[in-house]
């Protein structure tokens, strides 16, 4: 009788521990949970930094010729030592009068810049949603020149003070990032989105020239493969427009010279499609083939429009007649010879070339990794990313036609703004 006490008092024992255990492994999931929830909700906004180094002092500056910033969110435990630096977008200035509207803003100064940003999708903190490069040093260079910071003039009109000095601005936040551990960098991607992706194009081969000898470098452009082509009323708007920007900020000097030496205009030169070809560097590209700004700026721009007859279109593109959407496809073949053209076939090169209404869509969530994301062979663009840059499997994918896909979160513009 008391053996067997003694035998159910030891059951009764091991029990306690396991439900003892099995509470403290729960209690632990808890907290990793609410941990990383923790995590994501105090660091999705990251602190400004002020440039204050020798570039600025030799006119690395804004537009208003404040100083350059950007944001810094540090990588920890095996993502100490990698970085992902993402150059900001917003458009461009290509003259006086365009560049005198920005210097008001955050787009022509760092005085108007918020304090805090808030980062997601490529450049979120949550592995459960980043998974590939959450611990990485992840990077926003605020943009605040103009001309995807190729723009270098040493004379400043004392009428307008404006300064175009963007090529400066890159090389000044370089250099204070390399001063805070990118010079210690073993894995390095340059992004950007639109005029910041044209930048992560152009400036490629010379931000990998910046870091040490083997460090895995590569660069990844979003919606930023803008292309050489005619509007609706046969102009060539788009070249124009490029042509002016590279005159406005005396650009010519700090494009590719692989490409500017063997075009005569140098203006040309800031169509991707005239640089991917010599660009070193792994690269790869995500654009949608119907680029919500290329349709509404270089294929349907306002000045071949006076009628508006495409706004409704451009605004929605559930909106577009049979007739308009027949030219968008033509576009849509136009942009993947330009790519065709341009990318070739190196195995270091890849591509997610989507048929959605968008534009930019490693920035936010919704688009970059979540279970209704876009996907393209099944894969989001974050995975897709992931396996090129860490050569787990090559990727090279582009679309069917509109409207075939249906994982597309297509752009819709507010009626009241769109202009």
């Amino acid at each position: 009788m008391m053996m067997m006490m003694m035998m159910m008092m030891k059951v009764m024992g091991l029990e306690q521990q396991w439900e003892s255990r099995g509470t403290m492994l729960f209690m632990l999931l808890v907290q990793l949970v609410f941990g990383l929830m923790r995590r994501t909700d105090s660091s999705s906004l990251v602190d400004i930094t002020i440039v204050h180094n020798v570039h600025v002092a030799r006119g690395a500056v804004c537009l208003d010729g404040s100083p350059p910033a950007y944001h810094l969110d540090p990588g920890h435990d095996s993502g100490i030592n990698n970085w992902l630096i993402q150059l900001e977008g917003g458009g461009w200035c290509n003259n006086e009068t365009t560049c005198l509207s920005r210097k008001k803003t955050r787009l022509g100064s760092s005085l108007y810049m918020g304090k805090q940003l808030a980062f997601s999708g490529l450049l979120g903190n949550n592995p459960l949603l980043n998974p590939d490069f959450y611990n990485w040093n992840r990077v926003k260079i605020r943009y605040c020149d103009g001309s995807s910071f190729t723009g270098d003039v040493d004379a400043v009109n004392h009428e307008t003070n404006l300064h175009f000095r963007g090529a400066r601005v890159f090389l000044a936040v370089m250099a204070d990032l390399l001063d805070n551990g990118l010079k210690d960098a073993e894995n390095a991607i340059l992004s950007g989105c639109s005029a910041g992706g044209l930048a992560s194009i152009l400036h490629c081969d010379s931000f990998s020239a910046l870091l040490p000898m083997g460090a895995k470098t590569k660069c990844l452009a979003d919606a930023g493969y803008f292309i050489k082509e005619t509007d609706i009323s046969h102009a060539p708007h788009i070249e124009q427009f490029f042509s002016d920007i590279v005159t406005t900020h005396g650009s010519a000097r700090n494009l590719p010279q692989s490409c500017t030496l063997r075009l005569d205009d140098p203006s040309l030169c800031f169509f991707p499609q005239n640089v991917v070809q010599h660009v070193r560097t792994p690269l790869f590209i995500i654009n949608a083939a119907y680029d919500s700004w290329q349709i509404r700026n270089i294929l349907a721009p306002a000045t071949a429009d006076p009628r508006g007859t495409w706004r409704d279109c451009k605004i929605d593109i559930l909106n577009c007649t049979s007739s308009q959407l027949r030219i968008m496809q033509g576009y849509r073949e136009q942009f993947l010879r330009a790519l065709a053209s341009g990318l070739g076939h190196s195995s270091s090169r890849g591509y997610f070339i989507n048929s959605c209404y968008a534009h930019c869509q490693t920035e936010v969530q919704e688009t970059w990794y979540r279970s209704d994301s876009p996907r393209l062979a099944n894969k989001t663009i974050a995975k897709a990313v992931g396996d090129w840059f860490f050569d787990r499997e090559e990727f090279k994918k582009i679309d069917c036609p509109y409207p075939c896909d249906r994982t597309c979160h297509n752009r819709v513009f507010d009626t009241a703004s769109f202009h």
